[in-house]
């Protein structure tokens, strides 16, 4: 229509005789019609918008996040109860939260990113082709930065629960570290609580299949093995008897230690070195702290200096008790379900527990293939005639596991040695040496390997 207009308009100022009045009409007409024009395409545009945003919904709960399940793991009694009568617990993303605060401007507008969930969002319907399939560029990055990293949603809140009731039913054989050569911090420092020992509870690959399920599932989950290949290479291997850690209101944590440079010594400590090189992680002893109850801000539990896997030097006077310093020994707040995975190149400790909920953690340590600091899996101490000097853990520890979980209890070796290795689809396949030189090393060694 515009147009039409800006054309009638420049026919009848051309159809004036005079060249002089041409030129004049022309000019004025022609700037008349451009005018005309711009504000007729400039209303025609408000009204394709108008009628665009007609049809989105007005309503502010666009701002209502997705609910991560991660935050949703029943890690008291309390937030049990919750649960099962269907008040479930959910956290909100940083994103929702500042758009929400945001609903009095923008109330009729909808953001994209309002519905996106967090990062650690994990809902327990994911497949292991959602999960990813190597560590990731952040992942080896706050690694590489921070010694440690949390891994969120690890255990859903039935396999959090099934943890539980096993523990429970076995809560009779914890032993406390109540000797004062068993004790792990100095009184009156704020890693030693108010004075209860903390509770040691062995066992958990021993309690049979069902029991033990949960805690074995560790040993090769989808979410942690790309993480496991990240920081110790294909091959890695349990090396420590796993086993849970309790803390009742006032229990006892653990003074500061480690490091690749001892904390206390100042001595390089090659068992707990942490390397990276060409982007690749090594870490020759690797922590892997289970969380079963939440550890909220203040409530004490682990606790790490960030960035010390890299330090050149021990620690001040007072550190390792957290009595002086204590601004850079962080506390990392975890729920239930998460699993943080530590360099025990990384120091760190344990702090007294204030909360009333019973502290819960299951701790494993694994290494790379070659390596191995604990030596649980050599039955030395047996004698050769009751099959002492095998290398393999205790029987029960076998029991109900699938090959990628048998495969994490092989002995150190190396991979180009028949090692089974866990590949990226869960399968495992043997890293096969030539056949001729086995057949070699029989022949000089009367052995299938050197």
């Amino acid at each position: 229509l515009s147009l039409s207009i800006a054309l009638a308009l420049l026919a009848i100022s051309m159809a004036v005789p005079s060249p002089y009045a041409i030129h004049r009409m022309s000019s004025n007409y022609s700037r008349f019609a451009l005018t005309l024009f711009m504000l007729l395409l400039q209303a025609t545009r408000r009204a394709f918008a108008t009628a665009a945003f007609s049809t989105t919904p007005s309503s502010s709960s666009a701002f209502v996040s997705r609910p991560s399940s991660a935050a949703a793991h029943p890690s008291s009694q309390r937030q049990r109860g919750k649960e099962a009568s269907g008040q479930r617990q959910y956290r909100t993303s940083p994103l929702a939260v500042s758009l929400k605060d945001s609903t009095l401007s923008m109330a009729n507008r909808t953001i994209a990113f309002s519905t996106m969930p967090t990062l650690d969002d994990q809902d327990g319907s994911s497949t292991i082709a959602d999960r990813p399939t190597e560590m990731t560029e952040a992942e080896r990055y706050l690694f590489d930065l921070n010694g440690f990293l949390i891994v969120r949603g690890v255990l859903t809140p039935d396999e959090i629960a099934a943890a539980h009731a096993a523990i429970d039913d076995n809560a009779d054989e914890a032993v406390p570290r109540s000797d004062g050569a068993l004790r792990n911090a100095i009184p009156g420092s704020p890693m030693y609580g108010s004075g209860p020992p903390r509770l040691d509870l062995g066992g958990i690959f021993e309690w049979g299949e069902v029991e033990s399920r949960v805690f074995k599932s560790i040993l090769a989950h989808p979410r942690l093995v790309p993480l496991f290949h990240g920081l110790l290479g294909k091959g890695y291997r349990l090396d420590h008897i796993p086993f849970v850690l309790m803390n009742n209101r006032g229990g006892e944590g653990f003074q500061l230690h480690g490091g690749t440079v001892d904390c206390t010594s100042g001595e390089y400590n090659s068992n707990l070195a942490y390397t990276c090189h060409n982007g690749s992680i090594r870490s020759n002893l690797l922590g892997c702290n289970v969380m079963l109850v939440d550890h909220n801000p203040g409530d004490g539990g682990f606790c790490v200096v960030p960035g010390s896997h890299k330090s050149n030097f021990k620690m001040p006077q007072g550190m390792v008790d957290g009595l002086a310093h204590a601004e850079y020994i962080l506390q990392p707040a975890t729920k239930a379900g998460d699993v943080v995975l530590f360099s025990e190149g990384t120091v760190h400790g344990a702090m007294g527990w204030t909360s009333d909920t019973q502290r819960r953690c299951a701790l494993y340590r694994f290494a790379p293939a070659t390596m191995s600091y604990g030596r649980s899996y050599f039955q030395g101490d047996a004698g050769v005639e009751k099959g002492g000097g095998a290398t393999s853990w205790p029987p029960k520890f076998y029991e109900g596991l699938d090959d990628a979980q048998r495969a994490v209890l092989e002995p150190p070796y190396a991979n180009r040695l028949d090692r089974p290795n866990i590949r990226e689809d869960g399968e495992v396949e043997i890293t096969q040496r030539s056949g001729r030189k086995k057949r070699h090393d029989n022949d000089v060694f009367k052995t299938k390997y050197f």
